[in-house]
């Protein structure tokens, strides 16, 4: 029993000497330096390029490249690369702002270059044109007569025959017809100015709404300018505390992640705002040069109750006056149509030489139509029935406009009293956050990450506060203009379907 547990002991001995041997090769002498934080020093991940810009970019090149951003490839061990010096700040700048232009400038060159606006305009002249033509009186109609022509007579085989002579006719309009056609046209005429109005106000209307949309881009952009910056002290902290070894690898990996996505999200911005500037350029419909546009977010006029915008669109739309005008002009319509059955009247007269009496004569005929089959019951009817469904084609109007009405009132209402709370609370709460967590940082109570979070939050509230401002003009602009918008759809015409236009004349 002895002897074995004496060599139990032996083992255990053995076995710690081992341990302590191999402890004590691994141990640092005392006489060598000491390396940082009492360890072999290893750099932080290197800080990743900026992404490239259009200019930088090369279609011939891969869309993803195949080494890493510490030069390796994406198989093999990243090779740490140590990066002195202060981090500089990539530039990103905007197209070449030529000069700015404002809401007015907009408006103006829309005005007067938009090709819809004169396609409105233009349906106003043709129908101007149509109502010139209706009311025409009917051409004469003029007639030669030659009777028994080379008849055989005594002594001459190729006689002129027996009567030679001219004759005029004219058709006599009867019961107004003429009067009663040009009212119609000039009534439709009517109703091409109120689309030619409404059209303005959908090209004006698409001008505005795409003016703030860039305008609030624009001021993204420089939001996410100053969140960049604030990614890049993110990165500059996490590195100087991981040389102070309070930030592990990963922290500064995460710093760099989001330095990345920053500078991506500034790139995106200024794509943004390009598309929408370009946008707003195709609705004038003149060529310009990149620029910046010029204004302010914020509402200027008084914020409107539902009550006072349906009271506004249903008094004042050009849609609903257009309905209205359309209704008269079918009026108008039913009334020429009730006429048409009354016979016109067609006289006729001339003169002649009648060889065979051998002197001059003349000759004189009336005619009329006898409406004993055709009265123009179908049309008639027709007609009627058209003046009905535009009745309905106002009230069917009135409905959808209130229906539109609700939906972007519902949006309008919604944006203004979140901006507005962003102004009145968000921002300057977030604002004093930030700045009490800077003093509170200097006086060495909270360490500076925490002063970064309250930054970024304080800069995600303005940039929140801008989506909604522009939320809000887009549908104040709406609200205010009897929801008219597509300024660049074709202009429509006063004719809808169920128009009477039969014959080759206009009546």
């Amino acid at each position: 029993m002895r002897s074995f547990l004496f060599k139990s002991g032996l083992t255990v001995i053995a076995t710690a000497g081992m341990f302590c041997t191999a402890a004590s090769a691994q141990m640092p002498s005392m006489g060598s330096p000491a390396s940082p934080v009492g360890r072999t020093y290893t750099p932080p991940p290197p800080v990743p390029v900026a992404p490239y810009g259009l200019d930088q970019l090369d279609p011939s090149g891969p869309l993803f490249p195949g080494v890493r951003i510490d030069g390796s490839d994406y198989g093999g061990t990243p090779v740490p690369v140590h990066v002195a010096g202060e981090m500089i700040a990539e530039v990103f700048p905007m197209e070449k702002e030529v000069q700015g232009y404002r809401l007015d400038d907009f408006l103006t060159l829309a005005a007067q270059n938009n090709p819809t606006i004169r396609q409105a305009r233009l349906q106003i002249s043709a129908q101007t044109a149509k109502a010139l033509q209706a009311g025409l009186y009917p051409n004469p109609i003029l007639n030669y007569i030659g009777e028994q022509i080379g008849v055989d007579v005594e002594g001459d085989k190729d006689s002129p025959g027996e009567f030679q002579g001219m004759t005029v006719s004219q058709r006599f309009v009867t019961a107004g017809k003429l009067k009663l056609s040009r009212e119609k046209y000039m009534r439709r005429a009517h109703i091409s100015e109120h689309l030619a109005m409404a059209q303005q106000f959908r090209v004006c209307n698409d001008v505005r709404i795409h003016f703030f949309r860039a305008l609030a881009a624009h001021e993204i952009v420089e939001l996410r300018k100053e969140l960049l910056k604030t990614a890049e002290d993110g990165a500059v902290t996490a590195r100087e505390l991981y040389n102070q070894g309070q930030a592990t690898r990963p922290q500064v990996r995460k710093s760099s992640i989001a330095l990345q996505r920053a500078r991506l999200d500034v790139l995106s911005a200024e794509n943004h705002y390009r598309e929408s500037f370009r946008r707003l350029v195709a609705i004038v419909g003149v060529d310009l040069t990149d620029g910046v546009v010029s204004g302010d977010l914020m509402p200027q006029s008084e914020p409107l109750s539902y009550q006072e915008a349906m009271s506004l669109v249903l008094t004042e739309s050009p849609e609903l006056a257009a309905a209205r005008a359309k209704l008269a002009a079918d009026q108008v319509t039913v009334r020429r149509e009730q006429v048409e059955w009354v016979p016109d009247i067609v006289a006729e007269g001339g003169a002649g030489y009648n060889f065979d009496a051998k002197e001059t004569v003349a000759a004189a005929g009336v005619s009329i139509q006898l409406p004993v089959f055709d009265r123009n019951q179908g049309t008639i009817r027709q007609a009627q029935l058209d003046y009905r469904r535009q009745q309905e084609e106002v009230r069917r109007t009135e409905l959808m406009l209130g229906q539109q009405m609700a939906n972007v009132y519902q949006q309008y209402l919604t944006a203004l009293q979140i901006a507005t709370e962003y102004d009145r609370v968000i921002i300057p709460e977030a604002e004093l956050a930030y700045q009490e967590l800077l003093e509170s940082y200097k006086a060495n109570r909270v360490d500076w990450p925490t002063v970064l979070d309250a930054q970024m939050e304080y800069f995600d509230s303005r940039l929140t506060r801008v989506q909604h401002l522009e939320q809000l003009r887009t549908n104040e602009v709406l609200v205010r203009g009897y929801l008219l918008h597509g300024g660049l759809m074709a202009a429509p015409g006063p004719t809808p379907p169920g128009h009477i236009d039969a014959v080759a004349k206009p009546r």
